[in-house]
């Protein structure tokens, strides 16, 4: 059977291979709309807090033989931490200041971490295997569906639905949000705001050692792999709306799918077609499809 001259198995594998890529844009994405929408804050540091969640599973498993399943929490508590530090040290100063002292920040930051990893490791990848448990392949009949990208597509949305009802459902959300509004009204509830907007930015980067976790055996492990990824992830978070948690995810989702099915019919345009969108969608609507209008 054939799609517009494309056989089904072919056209699948796309579907499959674009919701794989489209799971990290949200989970990265998500992550990137929580801190901005939370502390006001554009986190350019995002890729390398994600590289960092790949190469300590990396390292983990040839250093010390902690295999997957541990790092899956392990990296992103790591992170977390890491995350605490920055946010202590750096952050905390610049939240009054324009967007642009933020972004530079966390530029420098982003440059610094590389660096670090890449004068120890280089730029060449390192491969990571499949955790044996998610080796091989489920045959569906119409295709072959590989069982690591299947769960790669399952624990993202996973992640992020359950980072959406937190933030938007429940009584800690709300304070979450109320305290980067009117901190003090939220403080004179006993509310402690400067450790939850902390512990906020350290959640922010745990997703993104999440995501890295996920990524360790399907890409190559390398100091530079955030900066594949991290343009795209700004475009995906501009074009679902700056700060929406539920835009995010579906952005990130559906973009992926446009991303692998333009590798299908128009292969030259699969590395422009998101910033073509995000073109239009701000040319029709600034504030991004899922954005609040000011």
């Amino acid at each position: 059977m054939e799609i517009f001259g494309v056989s089904l198995p072919a056209m699948m594998s796309q579907l499959l291979l674009g919701l794989v890529n489209g799971s990290f844009y949200a989970i990265l994405s998500l992550g990137l709309a929580v801190i901005f929408g939370l502390l006001n804050v554009i986190n350019f540091a995002h890729g390398a807090l994600f590289m960092l969640g790949a190469l300590l599973t990396w390292m983990a498993m040839n250093y010390f033989g902690i295999n997957y399943w541990v790092m899956l929490i392990a990296a992103p508590v790591i992170v977390g931490i890491l995350g605490i530090l920055i946010e202590r040290l750096f952050l905390r100063w610049i939240y009054k200041l324009d967007h642009l002292y933020g972004l530079l920040l966390t530029l420098g930051l982003t440059l610094m971490i590389e660096g670090v990893f890449r004068s120890i490791y280089g730029v060449s990848g390192l491969g990571y295997d499949t955790p044996e448990l998610l080796e091989g392949a489920t045959n569906l009949g119409f295709m072959i569906l590989p069982n690591y990208r299947a769960w790669v597509v399952v624990a993202s949305i996973v992640v992020c639905l359950a980072t959406w009802f937190v933030i938007e459902k429940t009584k800690l959300g709300a304070l979450l949000r109320a305290g980067t509004e009117n901190p003090r009204l939220v403080e004179a509830f006993g509310v402690n705001v400067p450790v939850m907007i902390t512990l906020t930015y350290a959640f922010g980067a745990a997703l993104a050692a999440f995501a890295g976790v996920l990524a360790a055996p399907v890409y190559q492990v390398t100091p530079l792999m955030g900066q594949n990824l991290i343009i795209v992830v700004f475009a995906v978070v501009v074009i679902g709306g700056m700060g929406s948690i539920m835009g995010s995810i579906l952005t990130g989702l559906g973009l992926g799918v446009v991303e692998g099915f333009t590798k299908v019919f128009y292969p030259e345009a699969s590395s422009t077609v998101v910033f073509v969108i995000m073109a239009i969608v701000l040319l029709i609507r600034p504030a991004g499809l899922f954005g609040k209008e000011k």
